[in-house]
């Protein structure tokens, strides 16, 4: 997926650069049967308050259901289309299969219209094929990647991710994560062969505010040209405000680790991202 840089005819396409999406299917809508309403909360909570910041307004969305878990075991499916999705940076496949069932799936790099996939332990180790992590060859990359059995794939899903198969002992394989993070995953997870795709979303620039507000993200203040009620690092004169970068709540913010020492999956990870 190449970029389209636009010439400087106004404001707005002064800076914007554009991903073209020429491997986007033309001309279909996504299928009814795997879309649902999805209800922006603007950052709220149950409560009302604010939560998360800087979210709201935006462009109305419909949810795309994702088949994380790739359980149709021994079943061929055919990739119909692929598509855009709203909810996620990676591009999103339709996929027909055998018996009749349609399911989206996030789509890998190199995946094409009419491709056959297939999940399970009998299936070979292709782009878009889904299978134990004990059955996929060391050096492989992989993406969609299980923590828990059953549960579905939680990590390595944004666009122009992947993961490295490293190494296999035991019961356990050990996975490098784009973040540089080594930690081993139960040999039994499912994972998907290949990279997500859309890797050059990266690299594309909105050029205007509006386009952010399109999106549901609102402005972002810094803190230090707030007022001390609004912020610790607000108010004085001048840029210096005599402290370490915090959060708005007190919270130191860089180099402060606040991952607890007793987390339980601490004990799989076998290098952390942030050397000591």
């Amino acid at each position: 997926m190449a970029l389209k840089v636009y010439k400087p005819v106004t404001a707005g396409t002064r800076a914007r650069i554009d991903l073209r999406r020429d491997d986007l299917t033309k001309g279909n809508d996504p299928e009814k049967g795997l879309t649902k309403g999805h209800k922006s909360h603007g950052g709220r909570g149950a409560g009302g308050r604010i939560s998360v910041r800087h979210q709201g307004g935006g462009h109305k969305r419909k949810y795309r259901e994702i088949d994380f878990k790739r359980d149709k075991h021994g079943i061929p499916g055919t990739v119909r289309s692929i598509e855009y999705d709203p909810n996620r940076s990676a591009n999103i496949a339709l996929i027909f299969y055998a018996d009749g069932e349609k399911r989206y799936i996030i789509a890998p790099k190199g995946l094409k219209v009419g491709q056959k996939i297939l999940s399970g332990e009998n299936a070979s180790p292709e782009v878009g094929n889904a299978l134990p992590l004990e059955v996929i060859p060391v050096g492989f990359t992989v993406h969609n990647i299980e923590l828990t059995l059953g549960r579905g794939g939680q990590l390595v899903r944004s666009a122009g991710a992947s993961a490295l198969v490293a190494a296999k002992e035991g019961d356990y394989v050990t996975i490098r994560l784009p973040s540089t993070e080594v930690r081993r995953v139960h040999k039994k997870c499912y994972a998907t062969v290949g990279t997500v795709g859309n890797e050059d979303r990266m690299n594309a620039q909105l050029g205007k505010a509006g386009r952010s507000r399109w999106l549901g993200i609102r402005p972002t203040v810094r803190g230090m040209v707030m007022n001390p009620v609004d912020h610790p690092l607000g108010g004085g004169e001048g840029a210096g405000k005599g402290r370490n970068p915090v959060t708005p709540w007190g919270q130191p913010c860089r180099g402060y680790k606040t991952r607890s020492k007793r987390k339980v999956s601490n004990n799989f990870i076998v290098t952390r991202r942030k050397k000591k």
